[in-house]
């Protein structure tokens, strides 16, 4: 049986080999060498796909992290700032994943160019905390943008804006891989275009592949020579992932034997994080696990906040020496495979074979986890996040968003907007202007319902228009531990 395994495992590497070098030859000279690229790093994907059956980890050897492994924010900030954080800085570069369409909350292009805050988008925030960081301390930490083909050509045409800002802007692109038919394991593309019948044939491998692209795009090896020593990585999505220079102060003043090559941030879980990623000891040495290498019969134990209490907010910090050195070493990072499945329009099941970024944990020295305060995880994934960033709950300084002081309570209001403010189009029509929430709780609204001006909603309030109904809250209205339901409506007279 296993030698029938093999040989079909043969069969099937061998099949899309030859489909692979069939699809370089439809693409023309330059794109031919990138794309050749991105074909070797899927091959040794799908090589490793073809291997692993069953949960990617036995469950039984799974500990928590051991002692020190997860230091407090406090531990590290009491150490305080020197003097010369200047020169720090400037061993510092700031990647942000940029891969993402906009396209989960309705919008067109880059997710990083939806408007979030004062007409600001996630890419204008970005640029303005990095510009304040450098005109603060005399600095010069670049911006890195990691694109996805469907990300880089809008992405470019925006820079330009940035062109006087005091902060240097550089981009690469993720690789490319194709969509693998669920049931013949072949690529469905066919060829190198991404128009047309090609348009559902590719996909951009998730953010594991920052490593190899960065790598491979020249970045890696200039930053080196120029001095940096450190890289900064994190969701541009994530609003609370600004440069932390407590953390990059622990990590300059490392003695030289005891060298941390790896920080992940990570945070305490909630009932809304159960699925994140959580830092565990696994054969000596600290890993992520996440849900997706999980055994079915474990997944209730994973999402447990006793076990594993604390979940990855993908912010990372690495060095950028010991990505090179395990990059061109042995089986590289060695990522673990997350299948993710679609259904693409035609109906057609496909395979997307993807790594995530923190799984290189495993694969560096002396690496660890910091325990960071709840407000460095800011992710805008929904049209309920970006109400909340939107509201006076947050005020906005150069770039950085923090919790007003006004709000008693540190915690983020829980809010569940239904799917009429899922686009955001919808969302802004239905607000005339964002609700006073400092004083909120709990919101939920379902079906089709209208904000009117300067609406100030405290503690639990559900609103609920049944099918065929209107709620119109009206102007300055004040809800307290209310519950509305039924027909409202306030027309113009």
């Amino acid at each position: 049986m296993t030698e029938f395994q093999a040989k079909l495992r043969q069969q099937h590497e061998d099949s899309m080999h030859r489909e692979l070098e069939a699809l370089l030859a439809t693409a023309n000279e330059a794109e031919a060498e990138t794309s050749r690229k991105d074909f070797d790093g899927f091959k040794k994907l799908f090589h490793r796909f073809l291997q692993v059956k069953g949960p990617a980890v036995d469950w039984a050897k799974i500990n928590r992290p051991p002692e020190g492994s997860i230091q407090p924010y406090d531990k590290i900030e009491s150490t305080g700032i020197p003097g010369n954080i200047t020169a720090s800085l400037n061993k510092l570069v700031v990647i942000k994943l940029n891969g993402g369409l906009g396209t989960s909350m309705g919008c067109k292009g880059p997710k990083s160019l939806i408007s979030v805050r004062s007409e600001n988008t996630f890419l204008d925030l970005t640029v303005q905390q990095i510009e304040h960081l450098n005109k603060t301390y005399n600095a010069e930490v670049p911006l890195v943008l990691m694109n996805s083909f469907n990300t880089d050509e809008d992405t470019k045409k925006i820079l330009q804006k940035y062109k006087h800002h005091h902060v240097k802007i550089h981009t690469f692109n993720q690789s490319r891989y194709p969509r693998v038919n669920k049931e013949s394991l072949l690529p469905i593309a066919k060829s190198m275009g991404t128009t047309g019948e090609n348009s559902e044939a590719w996909y951009p491998p998730g953010h594991g592949d920052t490593y190899a692209s960065f790598y491979n795009s020249g970045l890696l090896d200039k930053f080196i020579a120029e001095g940096k020593e450190y890289v900064f990585i994190s969701n541009i999505d994530n609003l609370g992932a600004t440069v932390d220079l407590y953390i990059l102060q622990h990590l300059m003043s490392q003695q030289n034997d005891k060298h941390c090559e790896f920080i992940m941030e990570v945070t305490d879980k909630t009932r809304a994080d159960v699925k994140g990623g959580t830092l565990i000891e696994y054969k000596d040495r600290l890993r992520l696990l996440e849900i997706a290498q999980v055994p079915k019969a474990n997944v209730d134990e994973f999402k447990s906040v006793t076990k594993f209490k604390i979940f990855n907010t993908n912010n990372l910090w690495i060095s950028l020496p010991a990505i090179k050195r395990v990059h061109e070493t042995g089986d590289g990072m060695d990522l673990e495979i997350i299948v993710n499945p679609k259904t693409l329009a035609g109906g057609l099941n496909v395979l997307q074979l993807e790594t995530a970024v923190g799984a290189a944990i495993k694969s560096f020295q002396n690496a660890m986890g910091i325990n960071v305060p709840r407000s460095r995880f800011l992710p805008v994934k929904t049209s309920s996040d970006l109400l909340l960033v939107m509201s006076n709950l947050y005020s906005l300084d150069a770039g950085s968003l923090t919790m007003s002081e006004r709000r008693e309570f540190p915690s983020t209001p829980h809010v569940k907007l239904g799917s009429s403010f899922t686009k955001v189009q919808e969302f802004l029509a239905r607000f005339e202007s964002i609700p006073d929430m400092l004083e909120l709780d709990h919101l939920t609204v379902s079906g089709d319902v209208t904000f009117g001006k300067n609406v100030s909603l405290k503690g639990t309030v559900i609103i609920i228009a049944n099918h065929g109904d209107r709620i119109d809250i009206p102007a300055g209205a004040m809800l307290e531990n209310k519950i509305v339901s039924g027909n409202l409506r306030i027309l113009d007279h």
